[in-house]
């Protein structure tokens, strides 16, 4: 399993909601998860090897209407 994890404004429930039904029509994405707590709001994402790359994961975020970035 590959984990991805990335900074975002995703910073409610609110906004979770609004970017759920973006992220789960991503094929093979084994589970996603926002950390509203943390101060960077970091999305985790887990997926198999042969899953969504990073450029996948920030395009349906961005389309969602939030701001995404990779954690270096």
């Amino acid at each position: 399993m590959n984990t991805l994890k990335f900074k975002t404004n995703i910073n409610c429930n609110g906004c979770i909601n609004a970017v759920t039904p973006h992220l789960d029509k991503v094929e093979k994405l084994a589970s996603w998860q926002v950390d509203t707590a943390h101060a960077d709001k970091i999305l985790t994402v887990v997926s198999p090897a042969d899953g969504p790359d990073a450029a996948t994961i920030t395009a349906v975020v961005e389309k969602a209407g939030f701001k995404i970035s990779t954690l270096e």
